[in-house]
């Protein structure tokens, strides 16, 4: 057994790359978008037709989620390059190259 195949077997287990991209749109994406999250679109849409209503307010709470919701997809996303590039050996595939 070669270093590089002993190497590729500490630090993977033996799990291999998917082919075509993976991290987007599948069935838990759906689950949560489309079940999930009904109760915030429920506050978002109670937050313009409410009464009473405050636009002010409503849009102060839109940013809010929006910041938010930004800064913790972007956290993530960093992470993960930083993951990938530490611990496998190049970054993830919207950034490097696709799988086996």
């Amino acid at each position: 057994m070669s270093l590089l195949s002993l190497s590729q077997q500490l630090l993977y287990h033996g799990y291999n790359g998917t082919e075509g991209w993976t991290g987007f749109v599948n069935e838990g994406t759906w689950v949560i978008f489309a079940i999930i999250l009904v109760p915030v679109y429920i506050m978002l849409v109670a937050w313009f037709t409410g009464e009473p209503r405050d636009t002010k307010s409503g849009l102060l709470g839109v940013s809010y989620l929006v910041g938010l919701t930004s800064s913790m997809w972007i956290g993530m996303f960093v992470l993960t390059v930083i993951i990938g590039l530490v611990f496998y050996g190049g970054a993830p595939e919207p950034i490097g190259a696709p799988g086996p």
